[in-house]
């Protein structure tokens, strides 16, 4: 029920569709006869898609999200890497059969280089189907695909192909590896996206070493107009908005302890 009701709860919020939305919300009481009403779902529709794409709104509120954790100097040794799925466009790679990576696919090129670092280290790719009502092959196992291509052993992989969302992938991680006392695992995810991820699996009781990367931002994006292409500024809000009210949802339903996890 959590799933199915983020799915929908995220497809009403999410900048663009928010914004279609309140337009025709607006049209429809304009048809019938309320001009105030038609104005105001104007004005919000218009007010949303101005600060998401016209300016560094989602840069700003994206920056606090990735500068959270930082990257540690590299261990000696690493017992594991574990990567989150989100990196992978499921669709496309369900039809023809390869690999084709989405923006956040440096999540996989940096798994491979972390892997040719520790050749003794397992490789834990974590991510099922987390689409509602579109088809796509799971992350990993689409990765499987890749990273043995990339010259990773396959008897290295580990493949957890069940989780939908973050929750998902910490629990079943953690039920699937069965980490020791002492071990070093690294976690690999989107910087933005690591608060919600290291909270979850230091929740599910997987100690890990966070490892960000995908970075969206450069940190030093003030207050602004037209600082990036519009399609971008747009991704960018949109990816911070869901990760912030992700992060509001997990902490008020008690799968995180913090509302803004960090470094202890």
């Amino acid at each position: 029920m959590f799933f199915f009701l983020s799915k929908v709860f995220w497809f009403l919020a999410q900048p663009l569709n928010l914004a279609i939305l309140l337009l025709l919300a607006g049209l429809v009481a304009g048809f019938f006869g309320s001009r105030r009403l038609l104005k105001t779902g104007a004005f919000l529709a218009t007010l949303i898609l101005v600060l998401s794409v016209w300016t560094s709104f989602g840069a700003m509120i994206m920056t606090p999200l990735e500068e959270r954790y930082q990257r540690p100097a590299a261990p000696q040794n690493v017992d594991g890497i574990v990567v989150l799925g989100g990196g992978m466009e499921g669709a496309i790679n369900l039809a023809r059969g390869g690999y084709e990576l989405s923006t956040a696919g440096d999540r996989f090129v940096e798994t491979a280089i972390l892997a040719r670092r520790y050749p003794g280290a397992k490789v834990v790719v974590s991510g099922g189907t987390g689409e509602l009502i579109l088809e796509g092959e799971g992350d990993a196992i689409t990765a499987k695909r890749l990273l043995t291509a990339l010259g990773v052993a396959p008897e290295r992989l580990v493949l957890e192909s069940e989780s939908r969302n973050t929750y998902e992938n910490a629990v079943f991680t953690r039920r699937l590896v069965t980490p020791k006392g002492g071990e070093t695992w690294l976690l690999v995810t989107s910087a933005f996206h690591m608060p919600r991820s290291k909270a979850l699996f230091d929740k599910a009781g997987f100690e890990t070493l966070p490892w960000p990367v995908d970075y969206r931002t450069s940190g030093r994006e003030g207050i602004g107009l037209f600082t990036d292409n519009p399609v971008d500024s747009l991704k960018t809000t949109t990816m911070a908005i869901k990760e912030w009210i992700g992060l509001f949802v997990y902490w008020a339903t008690g799968k995180i302890d913090r509302l803004y996890p960090g470094p202890a």
